[in-house]
Order: structure tokens, then C-alpha cells, then sequence
């Protein structure tokens, strides 16, 4: 949430069967400079204002960019919002409008929205709101009604409109595209959650019980309650003045001193994730997913491997739609971008990876642009002319960075493995015969193992493909690795991590990471002279659990000490090949410091744990008689 809601203020006003050959990228990606873009916004729309009312009364702040041309009839492209229609008054234009600078041209009426109960909107803004099923009179209310009758109203007093409306978002305007998506509107016919928000506890707020305690407290300062309509920004509740991520909440303390000693009850969305540490209702009705039935019209799910924030709403809204509207246009579309990274101008590099191609011009032009058009156009002179179907998945394989398209997701081809632990640090597809029964480290609070070698706030998105052995050189992380391999190894769909573990304390918390460790002779990049390639430990995906919500996220349970037990760790899909002379790479560690908060490793409550109560334990990993710990992977045929 932190990263987008930067995006969104700063960047969005500014601008957003397999095929094994890579398409070729558009010759001049980026045609038009922003100043151009501003320049045309100011000649080619006119823009106004409107307080649209709900069913119930509430009036919500509504902008409208629409075409000076009246002569032809235009369709609606919505974006419903909680980051703000900045800048507000009709004389102060974006200097883009419409998801790319590729779709500007084609001359949608682009509109924006405040969401009921921020900004300039009137109402009571609720985190994630709960979508009502059964709606009874105009009091009922949701994301969904508050759609529906934005788009009836636009129909009816907005001129020019060819009756074809769709909408977009990305990260939390992701969430509001889903949730729009049940509006049921008859005009609605297209929709693009991006990024979408899904599962606060699951992923966002929290990452399986671990609290996000960097991105939470960054983001809250700023993200504050508007007990009226506003168009100004609200100060900061107070300033981060340490670069240092790492050292500032170290320095902070037990999770509690973030509320007691810095927020103080000032901000109730962040109070929220004391009240609810647990899975419980309040959690559960804020989930999407399950809502996600009854859609009639297409939709295009987008987001991007390396995604800090959302990488659980990408993949599982799409999974969701898919399986719960059958028979509609799902098309899903993962590219190697970090959060909202496929709205940008370039997409072709992201910390010391270089992909080979500007892959966010690609995706704007030749997929986004595409699939609006198709669905929103009537006139065959305006570009809804015939063209082949988007295909159903379009995903950027990483490790090869090539374009791949399949016509299911995920992909057909693709067996079940599994992908044994076992000892002295040996990883393989065949369970070990024997060998050591256990790997153990130590788990001390008072010094963490980072989430990036790097300094920076306590959040970045650079950590996702970040090199490990910073990691792999510390003695409370475990490491287990292949052989080199002899030939390409292509892992493709959803990666679950299913360990045998025990501990000394009544609590921990477990993080399996999957790596593709390059060959001692790896090629140095001329254009990166001071990193050195050769025995190269990218990230390719991790995932942490707090161990108390391994058997039930709503009812947490200690562990009894220096007894083995299960733990399943759920690390979203990939698509990465793991080239012929890599190593595949298995990492396991029990903190993740300040990408999460600390588990005192006793079984007390975290919000409220004292110093006293965050004690040093001692961790095993079992892959010998006692249990066996091992990866199930999908492993994709040539």
C-alpha cells in the first residue's frame, strides 16, 4: 500500500498453447513526452466536476475528462479511488488521462472518482468494505451499488457516450475495480483489476499472521481519516527521519511502541491491526474473493512477478473469477514488474536485472490499449475492428525474459514435484535416504536477518530479486541447493513449501525462499561493473508464515517445544526457468527484518508483547526419519 499510494499521487497524474518466441516490442514505445501528453489534454478534453449521488444520498466526487469532439460518441473509462482526483478544479488538467499514454489518443471519457468517505467525497470511508450479497433498499450499500450508480449516472448526463463503459485500478483502486465488477451494470463491459487488493490479512496488512510492520507504519502517517470532505493533504502524523530501516525499527522495539509510542490512537486504520490479529470476522468479510461470482462482461486481471504488496490478490483474484464465472473472457496477464510497474515508461530493469526489453510499453500498447478497444468501441471505424482474442494467459517467463502465451493458466504441461530438503544442505526431486534428521539455526529477536542487503526505509520492492548471499552467509538462515543442473528447469504455477520443523520456544515464524543461483562463471553486465555474477543468488520468491496459524489462521496455537510438526508455507506462483549450469537454491529462516514485525518466539500476544517476552530459541529443520520437509513445485515440459 505504501509504494501505491506514491505511485498513484505522483506518477498516475503524470500518465498506469505456449508461444515460445518473444513478440517484438513497438519501435518507439513512448511516442509522446509528458509535456506533449499535457499539451494535448488541454486542446483535445474539456473537464468537470460533478458530486454524484448514491442510492442513499451520499454524494461522491466526480471528475470527467471528456473529448471536445461531440461528433462521435465516446466510451467511459472509470477509475474509482481512495489516493484523491488531484488536482481538483476544472482549469488544472492531468497531464495524462486513460490507464497509457497509448489509449490517450483514442479519445475515452476518462472519469475519476473519490471514494465514499475520502477526499472530496461525502459518506464514511471503511477500509476494504465489506460487498453485501443481498442488498435490501437504498441503505444497503456497498463498492459494488456505489459503481452500479456512478455508471447510471454518467450514462444519463454525461453526453457523447457511446454506452460501453469499463474501468481499471491498481492496488487498492484494484480492489475497488473488483468489486465494481459486481456491480451488475448492463453498460459495464470490461474490467482490469490490477494488482488488485484481496485479503488484507493474507496478504498486505499481513503476510499469514507476520505483521508488515515497515509498510504499515510508513504508509499510516500519511493515509489518515477524513472526518469530512477535503481537497487538501493532511500533514504527516509524524516524520521517519532514519534511512535506515533496518536500525529505526529495531531501535523502536516490541510491535507494541509502534502504537503506544508513535501513532497513540491518532489513526484508526492502523489501530485496526491491533484490535485483529487473528483471522477473524473482521478479516473475513473484507475478503474479496469469495464475492467474486455472477460477472457477465470481461475482464482483464494484470500484475507483476515481483510485486511487494499484492502478490496474493493478483494470482488469486484471477483464480477466483476463473473458476466462479465460468465460461466469461478471464484473461490474466504477469509481467516482471514490481508493484504497478507495468504503468510505467520502461519496465525493463529492476535492481541488478535487465529483462531485455522495455516490457511496460509492450504490455500498454499491444494488451491494455487492445483489450479496452475491443470491448468498448462500436464503431468499426474507431478501432473496434475484428482481431484475434487476447490469449488467456500472457505472462513474461523470467530467467529466459521472453513472452509467453498459454491458453490456460496454469499452463497445460505443467507436473506436480516435489523438491526434497535433506542434509548437509543438499536439495533434490528424489526423497533422501538418509543422511542427518535434522538441520537446526538460531532465532534471536534482538538481531533479525534483514529482508535486503540494502539500506532503505524498511519497505522496497528491489528485495524481490535481490542477491541472497548477504543470506546464505549468516548462520540463522538454513541453505539447501541443487547440483548444477544439467539441462533447463522451467518451474511454473504455485509453489508450496511443506516442512517438518521444530523449536526450543512456543512460537516462531518460518520463511522459505526459492533461489536460482548462477555459475561461477557467469558473464559480468558491462553496464553493472561492481556486481559481480558469479555465484549470483537472485531471489525468485519468498513467503513467511507466523507459525501460531499453521493449522487454523483464526484460532492461533503454540507449539510444544523441541516437537517436529508440520508447517505449510504458501509462496505464490512463478514462472522462471532455472537455466542448464544454475543451481536451484532453498532458503529457510525464521525472521525477515523490518519487512515484518519480530515474534517474540514465546506464544503471547504480539501486539502487546513486552521486551521481556522476546526470547532467543533454536529452530530445526527435519528431512530424515522424524519427517521429511520438502517443496511442491509445477515443473513445465520443454
Amino acid at each position: 500500500m505504501l509504494k501505491t499510494l506514491r505511485y498513484l499521487l505522483v506518477l498516475m497524474p503524470l500518465a498506469a498453447a505456449a508461444q515460445s518466441t518473444p513478440p517484438t516490442p513497438p519501435a518507439n514505445p513512448y511516442p509522446f513526452t509528458p509535456a506533449q501528453d499535457s499539451v494535448y489534454v488541454r486542446e483535445h478534453y474539456q473537464k468537470f466536476e460533478y458530486m454524484v449521488p448514491m442510492r442513499d444520498g451520499t454524494k461522491l466526487f466526480t471528475q470527467v475528462y471528456a473529448p471536445k469532439d461531440q461528433s462521435v460518441r465516446h466510451p467511459i473509462l472509470l477509475q474509482r479511488t481512495p489516493y484523491s482526483c488531484q488536482p481538483y478544479g476544472v482549469e488544472r488538467m492531468r497531464r495524462r488521462v486513460a490507464p497509457n499514454p497509448f489509449m490517450l489518443r483514442d479519445e475515452y471519457i476518462v472519469v475519476y472518482q473519490d471514494v465514499r468517505g475520502r477526499w472530496a467525497s461525502e459518506g464514511t470511508f471503511v477500509e476494504m468494505t465489506p460487498h453485501i450479497d443481498d442488498k435490501k433498499g437504498k441503505t444497503d450499500h456497498d463498492e459494488g451499488s456505489d459503481t452500479y450508480d456512478t455508471i447510471d449516472w454518467l450514462l444519463k448526463n454525461i453526453p457523447a457516450n457511446n454506452g460501453n463503459v469499463g474501468q481499471w485500478g491498481i492496488s487498492y483502486p484494484g480492489f475497488y475495480t473488483s468489486a465494481g465488477a459486481l456491480s451488475s451494470h448492463p453498460a459495464l463491459k470490461a474490467s482490469s483489476p490490477q494488482a488488485p487488493m484481496a485479503d488484507l490479512w493474507r496478504d498486505d496488512a499481513f503476510h499469514n499472521g507476520a505483521f508488515m510492520i515497515a509498510g504499515n507504519f510508513l504508509f499510516y502517517t500519511f493515509f489518515q481519516e477524513h472526518k469530512k470532505p477535503t481537497k487538501e493533504n493532511q500533514p504527516v502524523l509524524f516524520d521517519v527521519n532514519d534511512p535506515d530501516g533496518y536500525h529505526y525499527f529495531l531501535n523502536m522495539g516490541p510491535t507494541a511502541n509502534s502504537e503506544s509510542q508513535y501513532f497513540k490512537g491518532r489513526n484508526k486504520y492502523y489501530h485496526e491491526n491491533f484490535e485483529h490479529p487473528d483471522y477473524d470476522d473482521h478479516w473475513k468479510k473484507r475478503n474479496i474473493l469469495p464475492h467474486l461470482k455472477g460477472i457477465k462482461h470481461a475482464v482483464m486481471v494484470v500484475g507483476g512477478w515481483y510485486d511487494e504488496q499484492d502478490l496474493f490478490g493478483t494470482f488469486n483474484t484471477y483464480k477466483a473469477i476463473e473458476k466462479q464465472n465460468p465460461g466469461i473472457e478471464n484473461i490474466f496477464v504477469v509481467g516482471p514488474w514490481v508493484h504497478g510497474g507495468w504503468a510505467g515508461s520502461s519496465g525493463q530493469t529492476l535492481a541488478d536485472l535487465d529483462f531485455g526489453s522495455k516490457t511496460a510499453p509492450y504490455y500498454q500498447e499491444t494488451i491494455e490499449a487492445r483489450f479496452f478497444k475491443q470491448h468498448l468501441f462500436n464503431d468499426p471505424n474507431r478501432g473496434n475492428t475484428p482481431s484475434p482474442a487476447l490469449p488467456e494467459a500472457t505472462l513474461f517467463e523470467t530467467g529466459t525474459n521472453r513472452w509467453r502465451t498459454f491458453d490456460t493458466y496454469p499452463p497445460k504441461g505443467t507436473a506436480t514435484k516435489q523438491l526434497y530438503l535433506g542434509g548437509n544442505g543438499k536439495l533434490g526431486f528424489t526423497q533422501p535416504a538418509a543422511g542427518a534428521a535434522f538441520s537446526e539455526f538460531p532465532s534471536d529477536p534482538a538481531h533479525p536477518v534483514p529482508f535486503s542487503s540494502s539500506i532503505n526505509e524498511g519497505f522496497s520492492a528491489d528485495y524481490m530479486v535481490e542477491d541472497q548471499r548477504f543470506a546464505s552467509s549468516r548462520p540463522d538462515v538454513l541453505t539447501f541447493q541443487t547440483d548444477a543442473l544439467t539441462d533447463d528447469l522451467t518451474l511454473a504455477g504455485p509453489i508450496l513449501a511443506q516442512l517438518t520443523v521444530s523449536t526450543t520456544g512456543t512460537d516462531a515464524d518460518w520463511m522459505v525462499k526459492v533461489i536460482d543461483v548462477y555459475p561461477t562463471d557467469a558473464p559480468q553486465d558491462p553496464k553493472k561493473p561492481d556486481v559481480v555474477f558469479g555465484n549470483y543468488q537472485q531471489l525468485v520468491r519468498s513467503e513467511i508464515i507466523r507459525g501460531r496459524y499453521r493449522n487454523n489462521p483464526s484460532k492461533p496455537e503454540a507449539f510444544t517445544p523441541d516437537k517436529p510438526t508440520p508447517v505449510a508455507v504458501e509462496l505464490q506462483d512463478v514462472l522462471h526457468t532455472f537455466k542448464k549450469g544454475h543451481r536451484l537454491m532453498v532458503q529457510v529462516q525464521s525472521t525477515c527484518f523490518p519487512f515484518s514485525d519480530l515474534n517474540p518466539q514465546t506464544f503471547v500476544p504480539v501486539f502487546s508483547a513486552k521486551p521481556s517476552d522476546y526470547k532467543k530459541a533454536t529452530h530445526r529443520v527435519y528431512h530424515g526419519k522424524a519427517g521429511a520437509s520438502f517443496l511442491t513445485v509445477g515443473v513445465l515440459a520443454p
